[in-house]
């Protein structure tokens, strides 16, 4: 299972999900490329609308780590 949480930090392949303005839906899409530097780290977004942006981590933006082989057959055991 997929790991959720508040993060700085990501890979490739994770997925964003930043929150709407009250009202809205939020935003979901994968992490296509790290930008930046370990101290000013942002991502570019694919988004599920098939359009790309930057994305800097803050509030309301929620990482979700994806699954690896090693983890899945990890969490197949529990």
């Amino acid at each position: 299972m997929a790991s959720r949480h508040i993060a700085t930090t990501a890979r490739v392949g994770d997925h964003v999900e930043a929150r709407g303005l009250h009202g809205r839906l939020s935003r979901r899409g994968e992490i296509v490329e790290l930008l930046g530097s370990p101290v000013r780290v942002h991502y570019r977004v694919r988004w599920d609308e098939e359009h790309e942006s930057i994305v800097y981590p803050t509030d309301g933006v929620i990482i979700t780590h994806r699954a690896t082989r090693r983890g899945a057959l990890a969490d197949e055991s529990d």
